[in-house]
């Protein structure tokens, strides 16, 4: 009977459909988390009767056919960059983002990551790193005994060095951009990678068109609606217990068939 196997192939969509549900809610505090949505499409049709041909000689063309899907599957897990709300730290070495756009991070074997999580600190030789440790890009160093700290919308990064009067300029952040941002490919601490899909990063300052501007002393949070998500899980968990329930009526029609057949 088709239909255990048309409702198992829901149940296990419902099943994924869940566990991204959930890792959204687990992240709802991690700052930069982008919410994902789980995206699905139908399985094959199998033909019963073709349309728009004659089925049997010297008859007339079928106006309808009859196909039957054979389920469902996932298509893709979407990840949803759109702009999380802004929380304040006071903080001189965090830093948000606003609008499009990604810190470039430096991975321990060279490779350029991206993220938009700009809680930043200083390692032991006074470079911009993450608070996993990996280098900002591109490289800013903060002399030690370093006042005023600023990092303006437009990424330019300077402080007071010890006996100076005015401000240096220590450097100049950037950010990097992507024609489909959907592309990239989670890394899990914040980050993600190129791919092919994603195409090449684009490099342009800060507050530039098209590009975000930066907010020191702000973190972006997660962009997770607790609503929403809410909302969502109980829609699926509808949906799994529909087709638990087709799975439920198909043995019993199949049991019936069984003792007739006796």
């Amino acid at each position: 009977m088709r239909a255990l196997a048309i409702a198992a192939t829901g149940m296990d969509a419902q099943q994924t459909n869940l566990e991204v549900i959930a890792n959204n809610i687990a992240n709802i505090n991690t700052t930069g988390f982008k919410r994902a949505r789980a995206e699905f499409s139908d399985l094959l049709y199998q033909t019963e009767r073709a349309k728009g041909v004659a089925n049997r000689a010297n008859q007339a063309v079928v106006p309808e056919g009859a196909n039957i899907g054979l389920g469902v599957q996932t298509s893709a897990v979407r990840n949803l960059h759109l702009q999380g709300e802004l929380t304040q730290t006071g903080n001189d070495l965090d830093v948000a983002l606003i609008g499009k756009g990604f810190f470039q991070i430096q991975s321990t074997d060279g490779t350029t990551l991206y993220s938009r999580a700009g809680a930043f600190n200083k390692n032991d030789q006074g470079q911009l790193v993450t608070i996993d440790g990996y280098e900002v890009l591109p490289g800013i160093t903060i002399p030690t005994g370093s006042t005023e700290l600023t990092i303006s919308r437009s990424g330019q990064v300077s402080a007071k060095l010890p006996g100076a009067t005015e401000a240096t300029e220590l450097g100049q952040l950037t950010l990097a951009d992507f024609v489909n941002e959907a592309g990239l490919q989670p890394l899990g601490d914040n980050l993600f990678q190129e791919t092919p899909a994603s195409g090449e990063a684009v490099i342009g300052n800060p507050d530039e068109e098209g590009f975000a501007y930066m907010k020191q002393g702000y973190l972006e949070s997660s962009n997770v609606d607790p609503v929403k998500e809410i909302t969502e899980l109980i829609s699926a968990q509808r949906a799994y217990e529909m087709n638990s329930k087709v799975i439920t009526t198909a043995d019993e029609m199949a049991s019936i068939v069984s003792k007739n057949l006796k």
